[in-house]
Formats: C-alpha cells, structure tokens, sequence
C-alpha cells in the first residue's frame, strides 16, 4: 500500500487517540516528514523522519527517525535515540523498540542510562519506563563520579538508585578494588552493599567478606559473618567488624582474633571485643582478651579483664612514664622523653592490663591485679599482690619489675613485702622475707635471688648429700643470698648481723615453720596458657 503524506486533521486525530486498554496511545510530537500506511493484519504505521519526537504519559521519545504500530501500541526507533523519562531518568541508543501498553523499551548499540549522577553503559538494554528497571545480561559499565562498576549483568532501580550487579562484579574506586559475583550499589549514596562472597582491596590491605556494606563516600564499613582482613603486617577476623577509614576507629566483636605476621617479634591478641584506633596503632581489648607475645620458643600469654596497647610516643604526651632498671633491689627512676623512642621506634610501644591479670609461659607464671609493659625497657611492671613462679619457686611483694631479655626472664625484682618462697618437700618450704628482693635467671630458669632486709627473716631445711632432710634453719640478717641450680636451692649466705638457730629434723612443725605473711598460693598459678582465660577467684 502507498504511504501518503499526513494532514494537519489525520495529525490531530492520531495526537489524541487512545486504546481500548484506558491507556494513552503513543502521540506524535513533532517530525520532519509523517509518511503513514495502513496494513489490513498488521495494522495502521506511521513513519516519522528527522527530528522524530513521541510522548507517552510524562515520557518523550527522540530519535532521527521512529515507526509506530498504532493497533499494537509499539514504536522503534533508529538512529540516536534518547528517552527522557519524566526528567529523572535519560536513556539513549543507536536502536529502541517500545512496548507502549506494557512500558517497556529493549534499547541496542551504544546504550546509555544515566539519572544525573551514575552514568550506565552496555549494548543491550530493558527499561521498564513505568517501574524504571532496567536491566541488561551481556555486560555493562557504571561510572559514578570516580566509582567504576562493571559486570556480565546487572538490574537498575531507577526510584531508589539502587543497581544489583551480578557475575564478574568489578569496582574500581581511587582507593578501593572491590571483586565479587553479586553487588548492591546505591547512586546516590556509593553504598556498596555485599551478598556473597566479596574480596575488597585497599592498598596492602586484603578483605573478605560475605555480609555487610561499605560506604566510598565516607568510608564506613559494617561487616558480619565473620569477615578477613590480610594486611601487610597483621591479619584479623572475627563475627562482626565495623570501622571508619577517614578516622583510623574500627570495632571488632565476636571471637575476634588479631595475628602478626612477625612470628618472633610480633603478638597476637583474641578478645570478643577489640576497638583499635590505625591512626595511632592502639587497641583497646575487652571480654576474656588474651595477649601472645610471640618468639620461637617459650611465647608469653597475658590474659586480664582488660588490655590496652599504643604507641608509647602518644602516651608520654599525655602522662610520665618512668624507665626502670634493675640495681639489684633499687630501681632508678628516669622518664621515658620522645628523643630517646625517636632513636629506636621499634620499641615504640606500651601494652597495659588491668584487672585480674594473668601471665603464662612455659619457664615463669605470674597474677596480679594490673600490669604495665613496655619494648623500650623490656620490663613487665605487676601491681596490686602480683605473685610470680618460676618452677617450684613463689615470688610475691607489694610491686614486682620482671625484665626480659630477649623476650625471657633476665631479671625480677621485687619492693615491699618481698616474700619467697620454695617447695622443698611434702609440707616443708623454703623461705625468705624481706623488704626488697632481687633475683637473676639463667635460660629461664633463677639461678640467684638477692634479698634485703631489716633484718631479712629465713627459713632454710638443710639437705646431706644424698638429699634427705637434716635439719631446718631459722635466721634473720641484713642480707640473704640464695644459689640455685635447675631451678633448686643449692646453698644460702647470710650476710650481716646474722640470728638464728638450727634445729633437726625431728623437732621441726612445719606448720608453725613459717615467716610472717606466708602464704603458698599455688592454686592461683596459671598451670597452661588455656589458664589465662578465666577469672582470678
């Protein structure tokens, strides 16, 4: 059938029609040429050349040229095509077929979606113009603002700017590289939000995670299912993280578990709660905490209700820390100041446990009520009845400075109320007391401990040489130094004003053989690192 030309009436006519459906009927704008036809079975068609411009309810069709089945209520277009959805959402291709009583447009070549922020690229498209979905399968970009999205396919939610990514998902942001198989990303938030199994690259840093959301624009994160992270120097799980890369604070609960690479220099902490602060390299650990400060052998647990660790240059800003060295029972007093860190950072840090403290290694056992450590000195500070074992010797007073040596006991000492205290048998103990002790070790192990007094008291069972009991000696004097071997006295000096008596065996009560304050508190000792878990009675 020949097409002719549309007159000015057939134009209105075709301008107001609508279906049987209710529905508006596409409406021609404007065209360069109309050129119609009329086909029994397929219906009336308008062809609309140059400058070609249609409107359905709010949404405007454009096209260098467009065809319209009236009877169907469907248009294609051809030729850089742009549909502008009510102003809020603009789409444009090189070709478009509209379903005009469904709403939907199937766009190819060059396709473009773009709502003012997120811009949407592929070769295929479905766009529902009512519900404002569009959808796509062999692939497809979004760019939002330096954010780079790309995957095999992907819906777009026009109402709320949310687009499901799936199969191949790959952001590319300045600062972050995120893989997965499926992505929830919102426009207008750059809320990436994750429901499968996702790796998130930062820098050195490497996350895993199944759960959650992160936000590029402000740079949050919130993540459950217990996320990985793999850092450089550091790796870290647990149940639930959340942190905030613009202020350095992150929240970890839930089994959390920090492990340093370093396998000798390094420590690991597992608390259900951690809060660390990157910025100044700080953690706060609560809910059963345990420390592991690590080496090759002999790794020292630390457990308390609390631990806390930073950067001993931060701490000294804000209150005197004070050196400590040994002087065999003195300690002399000189404040840490930042020069002297500047000159060996890597003892830049302070580790502080409060209360209930409990310290396991396989050589020395230790409890007190709050601990203070430090790498510059390599001294644990024990406050508040600390009590220390080392084999079957009992080390207690008011405050004891356990120095170490290569990451092992060197040193101990011990000011007020110095008591200590050796099993030598069923019910027999040996024992010192005094005002100040000072006690060296050897691979581990006391060798000699040093005691001052005024006076020093003593009680000592003596041994023959085949090791059986011959008598027990009761003394005090200034001085009482004790040598050990294998961790056993092996013989004791007194030194200066020396009182006392000795006594055989047979006439010795071991219960009224005590010096004052004893106590054998045994059942307080750490007997495994599984022991720092729980709660000192």
């Amino acid at each position: 059938m020949l097409g002719l030309l549309l007159s000015g009436k057939l134009w209105s006519q075709a301008n107001n029609t609508n279906d049987t459906t209710g529905k508006k009927t596409i409406t021609i704008i404007h065209a360069d040429t109309y050129n119609f036809q009329n086909k029994d079975t397929a219906g009336q068609f308008i062809a609309l050349v140059g400058h070609a411009e249609v409107q359905q309810n709010r949404t405007l069709f454009y096209a260098d040229s467009i065809v319209l089945n009236q009877k169907l209520n469907i248009l294609e277009a051809f030729g850089n095509v742009h549909i502008n959805d009510a102003d809020s959402v603009q789409t444009y291709s090189q070709y478009l077929k509209y379903l005009g009583k469904e709403k939907k447009a199937f766009l190819k070549n060059k396709v473009k979606l773009t709502d003012g922020k997120g811009v949407l690229t592929t070769n295929d498209l479905e766009y529902d113009t009512q519900i404002k979905i569009g959808k796509y399968v062999n692939g497809g970009k979004l760019v939002n603002g330096q954010s780079v999205l790309t995957s095999k396919e992907g819906t777009y939610y026009g109402d709320t700017r949310d687009v499901i990514f799936k199969k191949n998902v790959v952001l590319i942001d300045p600062e972050y590289k995120i893989y997965t198989d499926t992505l929830l990303y919102n426009i207008n938030t750059n809320i990436t939000t994750f429901i499968s199994p996702s790796k998130i690259i930062n820098g050195n840093r490497t996350i895993l995670v199944t759960d959650g959301y992160y936000d590029l624009k402000n740079k949050v994160a919130n993540f459950s299912k217990r996320p990985f992270i793999d850092d450089s120097t550091y790796t870290f799980t647990a149940d639930y993280m959340a942190f905030n890369d613009s202020t350095g604070i992150g929240e970890f609960q839930g089994n959390a578990v920090y492990r340093s690479k370093d396998s000798t220099g390094g420590y690991d902490i597992i608390a259900n709660k951690i809060k660390t602060n990157r910025k100044e390299d700080a953690f706060l650990a609560t809910e059963q905490p345990i420390l592991l400060i690590k080496q090759e052998k002999d790794s020292i647990y630390v457990g308390a209700d609390t631990l806390r660790s930073g950067k001993l240059s931060t701490l000294i800003k804000t209150r005197p820390v004070p050196v400590i060295r040994d002087s065999l029972g003195a300690a002399e007093r000189l404040l840490i100041d930042s020069a002297q860190i500047a000159k060996d950072t890597s003892n830049n840090r302070f580790i502080e446990a409060y209360h209930h403290v409990k310290i396991f290694s396989d050589s020395l056992q230790a409890v007190g009520d709050s601990l203070f450590y430090t790498q510059f000195d390599s001294a644990f500070r024990l406050f508040t009845h600390p009590i220390v074992w080392s084999n079957e010797n009992q080390i207690s007073g008011d405050t004891i400075y356990l120095f170490l040596a290569n990451k092992k006991p060197k040193e101990l000492s011990v000011f007020e109320n110095a008591l200590t205290i050796s099993k030598a048998g069923n019910n027999y103990y040996n024992q010192v007391r005094g005002n100040s002790t000072h006690a060296f070790f050897n691979d581990g192990k006391i060798n000699y401990i040093h005691t001052r007094g005024t006076p020093a008291d003593n009680i000592y069972f003596v041994e023959d040489e085949n090791h059986k009991f011959i008598g027990v000696n009761q003394s005090t004097c200034s001085v009482i130094d004790a040598y050990f071997k294998d961790g056993e006295i092996q013989k004791v000096l007194f030194i200066n004003d020396l009182k006392g008596v000795m006594s055989p065996m047979k006439q010795a009560n071991p219960e009224s053989l005590k010096v004052r304050g004893f106590k054998w508190q045994d059942n307080l000792r750490p007997k495994n690192k599984y022991a720092v878990f729980s709660d000192l009675e």
